[in-house]
């Protein structure tokens, strides 16, 4: 995801709108090989294997931290202590305790930008089903469904990751991976679970470990949970990563009295969408939506929207508020940490629905 965003960076003539740009002044990995594309792709004034050089450097304003979860506390913190906003990777901390003690560290400094990274909202249809919801379109909400599913842990000879252990992934597993991007839109729509049942699977409990042996995997593949509202409602949420035939498929679908929205990456132009009207058949409209986005770029309407695009408008975002504030122009946040703590409360609440079999109430009080 670094060179994702070096990527963007390279290619921030894409975007017309902006008044401000980034520039990568500093780059810090501790892998030379992975260091290596960075210095031979950018011109770089400052490449290190020691963070705290970069977080030293008075040219640095902002950093962008893409690190395993057991380095989210340390790292997050010591960067909003160097005085540096920050973009940070999901899930904001190993587990909800990590969480908390980060957001402590963030409204010590609310001179700083703190987000969270989350790009599917930035997909068109995301921006149309959220301004419905804005706007009140659905009426009473039926039902919610979201979830992000992918099939890379498919196969069972798959050498293990970090992602498979515990002691740097987390015990949330697929939740903590995958789970931000899925609850951000219901989140920000003020859609908070008030309950969760979740149903968690541990499907390949063995993977190769590269060295001719075998080791276990300690995290959960697949999720689901069934929530409850603080509205009322029902919202399901899944995240897996041993879905067949799917390769990173985001789905988002809102059903209501007046209403009903469905988007799936699966097919990346297409809205669905039903309104309702009494004594009308009620029929599916279907609508490619094309290149419609918050920030204007010189690819025109007709054309495709597809990862770097949404990548690249979430990358916008970030830039964009960091520099304008309030009177940012895309007018559409990425993920706060306040955002990320529910995504925690959430995750923590299923690990306890799994091991008790129950159905587990979350705390929504603020963290001080």
């Amino acid at each position: 995801m670094g060179r994702e965003f070096a990527s963007v960076a390279a290619r921030w003539c894409h975007l017309l709108d902006l008044d401000v740009r980034p520039e990568i002044v500093a780059v810090c990995d501790a892998n030379p090989a992975a260091m290596e594309w960075f210095t031979r792709n950018f011109a770089i004034p400052q490449a290190t294997s020691d963070y705290k050089e970069l977080l030293a450097n008075t040219d640095v304003d902002a950093v962008y931290c893409a690190v395993p979860h057991n380095l989210h506390e340390r790292l997050y913190t010591d960067i909003l202590a160097a005085g540096k906003h920050l973009m940070a990777e999901k899930p904001f901390g190993i587990d909800l305790g990590a969480c908390e003690r980060i957001l402590t560290e963030v409204r010590a400094h609310p001179e700083l930008l703190v987000r969270c990274s989350s790009e599917f909202p930035f997909v068109p249809a995301s921006r149309r089903i959220f301004k419905m919801i804005e706007e009140e379109a659905f009426g009473e909400i039926i039902e919610v469904r979201a979830g992000l599913l992918h099939s890379s842990d498919l196969d069972p000879n798959k050498p293990i990751n970090w992602k498979r252990k515990i002691d740097m992934c987390g015990e949330y597993g697929c939740m903590g991976d995958l789970g931000m991007h899925i609850v951000h839109i219901p989140v920000r729509a003020g859609w908070l679970p008030a309950n969760v049942r979740a149903l968690l699977s541990n499907i390949v409990k063995q993977r190769p470990d590269g060295k001719g042996g075998m080791a276990a995997c300690e995290t959960w593949d697949n999720a689901v949970l069934a929530c409850e509202t603080v509205q009322g409602f029902p919202m399901l949420l899944e995240t897996k990563r041993i879905s067949p035939a799917d390769t990173n498929t985001w789905y988002l679908e809102v059903t209501g009295t007046k209403n009903s929205a469905q988007f799936s990456t699966k097919l990346p132009k297409t809205l669905r969408t039903m309104p309702y009207t009494s004594g009308v058949a009620q029929n599916w409209h279907v609508e490619d939506l094309g290149y419609d986005t918050a920030y204007k770029t010189i690819t025109g309407s007709i054309f495709e929207f597809g990862f770097s695009d949404s990548i690249l408008q979430m990358w916008a975002a970030f830039v964009d508020e960091l520099a304008n504030g309030d009177k940012m122009i895309g007018g559409f946040r990425c993920a706060t940490p306040d955002e990320a703590h529910v995504s925690h409360l959430l995750f923590t609440a299923a690990l306890e629905s799994q091991r008790d079999k129950s159905t587990v109430a979350l705390r929504h009080e603020a963290v001080g």
